[in-house]
């Protein structure tokens, strides 16, 4: 189950295997129900005829639609299946910009459907009480939080748009009322989702919405459904111990992280508002015997869907008629946000080679299940291929906090790479096996996408060939889109796997930052006559503390990929605006997020919503706000700002 070899999760880089070299991410892998026929790497799967009837294009569009005999690549048909109903290559259903005029709604005339409730098979209790809920995709409870006037303390324009939501509702004085849960507002039926999920690649067993509580999905003038859900709401029956509640620092990270992905182009959930409670919240931040109080808050938390793979888990657990629950959930996800799936005709034989015996074929036409396998396979590996290009690390990548929908979902213990270090994680529960570190997040997403389809095959939904098959397309579509963004992120027309093997070596010895390395990047010429006393000098101000031989390990670096820029006759200038536009100039760094949570425990919300409006255009300039592309001080290495537990 290796993927990414450019990183070892060991602290000694000093050699680099080859991108077809797996990257060992436990030292006894176990053993599991579907592995693909050679674990240790992903073939690509052949180019073959895909016999597509002629009334395939009224499902959808395709640019060069092929005969019944010319062979149609893999990814090409299922770009072409998905019709880009929820998401493109952009995500842009979730994370798209609509320039388009939008009606402009007051609260109360928001359209809630609430589907998931209507559909699906519900609890038969609505109390908080403890317990294990069987038979059941839900519970109906209420938001409990205590709250003493709550109070705004920033909101996102950007989601308001996707509602319809006039702004100036923002500034009702019930607002912080209405979204905390004292005042509900009309047309809801709240619930919390009953899921489990491994952590830490042990089965846990049940978990569910132990403080989100959704209130319910709106339907917005385009039939676009969104899930609008309180995080940090109370008790509901999947708390076990806890509380339900949410502390301000926690909530001020979600708030600010769900934007800045967005805006960085990464497929996320949203997030609407950020409201303090006006209570406070003991929590044990570093478990360490020392709890303290802490400001209250609610995030509104906003997504198509919040479904899981841990959604789906947790009904085949328990097998027996649980088991028909998982088909039951399939189908709901299926019909309201895989539709194109749902359309698929079984005339349009859209079938595929898994290898050379016979019997080999996976038609995906003929099972619908194993289509939205795959589909949730490709779009796990896209999003984690996204993470690794801008260097974002998860930290909690348990099957509980993994989006069917290829989305980012629950930001605990995050962080944004600073000094270059494969083997980072911003997690403390994580330091012992370092199991979600940076370089292991490929892996891991493979290792949760095996849950999913041993999940779907104990359901009888999907078939050894198709589970082996949705595993293989994660590995393909992780290396084909890793590979597409770091050529754009250095600006070649082609990938060059020793020169950015090298280039990934190179800053991992030197600890080098890594969002600032390649914005600075783009200020390389392609000029072979530069002196090598000059051709470090763009880059001087990430290149810091280092040695004549490590400054001769970078010249001869540069040395290479100014041959290969030459080659490639880009003029400087266009090259420069092309990666400026995939290299961001600002992250939500670690100590970013903890400036502004220390002036909001102040009761000061100005910087929380400074930080908002410069995360919103991270590939922008700027002018004035450079201070927030700096490199870390000193006290962000301390534990609670690099580094965090799960404690919120």
């Amino acid at each position: 189950m290796q993927i990414l070899s450019h990183f070892s999760s060991k602290a000694s880089l000093s050699l680099l295997p080859s991108l077809t070299t797996a990257l060992n991410i436990r030292r006894r892998p176990p053993k599991f129900h579907f592995y693909p026929s050679n674990p240790s790497k992903f073939p690509r799967p052949p180019t073959l005829a895909c016999n597509l009837s002629s009334g395939y294009s009224q499902h959808a569009s395709m640019d060069s639609p092929p005969t019944p005999e010319t062979p149609a690549s893999v990814d090409s048909v299922t770009r072409d299946l998905r019709n880009q109903t929820l998401a493109g290559d952009d995500h842009e259903g979730i994370n798209g910009v609509n320039n388009a005029p939008r009606a402009r709604l007051k609260l109360e005339d928001l359209n809630w459907d609430n589907s998931f409730v209507r559909e699906l098979p519900g609890d038969p209790r609505t109390d908080t009480f403890p317990r294990e809920v069987l038979h059941a995709c839900f519970t109906k409870v209420s938001p409990s939080a205590q709250v003493d006037d709550p109070q705004l303390v920033a909101w996102s324009a950007s989601v308001a748009e996707l509602l319809e939501l006039d702004p100036q509702e923002f500034e009702r004085p019930d607002f912080p009322l209405l979204f905390s849960g004292p005042s509900p507002l009309v047309g809801l039926s709240p619930y919390a989702q009953c899921y489990g999920g491994h952590q830490f690649g042990m089965w846990a067993g049940q978990l569910g919405d132990g403080r989100a509580i959704t209130l319910g999905e709106v339907l917005n003038s385009k039939s676009e459904r969104w899930e609008l859900q309180l995080k940090g709401a109370g008790k509901t029956p999947y708390s076990r111990f806890a509380d339900g509640l949410a502390v301000l620092r926690s909530s001020i990270r979600e708030f600010l992280c769900s934007e800045a992905m967005h805006s960085l182009g990464i497929p996320t959930t949203r997030a609407l508002c950020l409201v303090t409670t006006g209570k406070y919240v003991t929590r044990d931040m570093f478990y360490d015997g020392n709890p303290k109080e802490e400001p209250g808050a609610i995030v509104c938390r906003v997504a198509p869907s919040f479904l899981r793979f841990g959604s789906y888990q947790i009904h085949a657990s328990r097998e027996k008629e649980d088991l028909a629950i998982v088909r039951t959930l399939a189908d709901y996800a299926i019909r309201h946000h895989f539709p194109h799936i749902e359309n698929m005709s079984r005339s349009e034989s859209l079938s595929f080679n898994t290898g050379n015996e016979e019997h080999s074929v996976v038609d995906l036409t003929s099972n619908k299940y194993a289509a939205w396998a795959v589909e949730v396979a490709e779009r796990t590996a896209s999003l984690v291929a996204r993470w690794q290009g801008v260097g974002f690390t998860h930290g909690v990548l348990n099957t509980d906090n993994m989006s069917i929908l290829g989305l980012t979902i629950d930001y605990g213990p995050f962080g944004f790479l600073d000094a270059f270090d494969p083997s980072y994680t911003p997690n403390t529960t994580d330091l012992p096996g370092r199991r979600y570190c940076f370089a292991n997040q490929p892996d891991i997403g493979l290792w949760n996408i095996m849950q999913l389809t041993r999940t779907l095959s104990s359901a009888e939904l999907i078939n050894d060939k198709e589970a082996n098959y949705a595993m293989e397309r994660y590995g393909t579509k992780f290396m084909d889109d890793y590979q597409a963004i770091m050529t754009k992120k250095l600006g070649l027309p082609k990938y060059v796997k020793q020169l950015i093997s090298k280039l990934l070596n190179n800053m991992a010895v030197d600890k080098v930052d890594y969002t600032n390395f390649f914005r600075l990047l783009s200020n390389i010429k392609a000029d072979p006559s530069i002196p090598d006393e000059e051709l470090l000098n763009p880059l001087k101000a990430v290149l810091l503390d280092i040695g004549q031989e490590r400054k001769e390990a970078w010249i001869s670096w540069v040395r290479i990929y100014i041959e290969e820029l030459s080659a490639s006759g880009i003029p400087d200038e266009e090259r420069k605006a092309s990666m400026n536009a995939v290299n961001p100039k600002y992250v939500l760094r670690n100590y970013l997020c903890q400036s502004a949570i220390d002036a909001a425990e102040q009761g000061d919300f100005g910087e929380v919503q400074r930080v908002l409006k410069v995360m919103e255009r991270p590939f922008d300039e700027q002018p004035g706000m450079e201070k927030y592309a700096r490199l870390p001080p000193a006290w962000a290495y301390r534990p609670g700002v690099c580094m965090l537990s799960c404690s919120s």
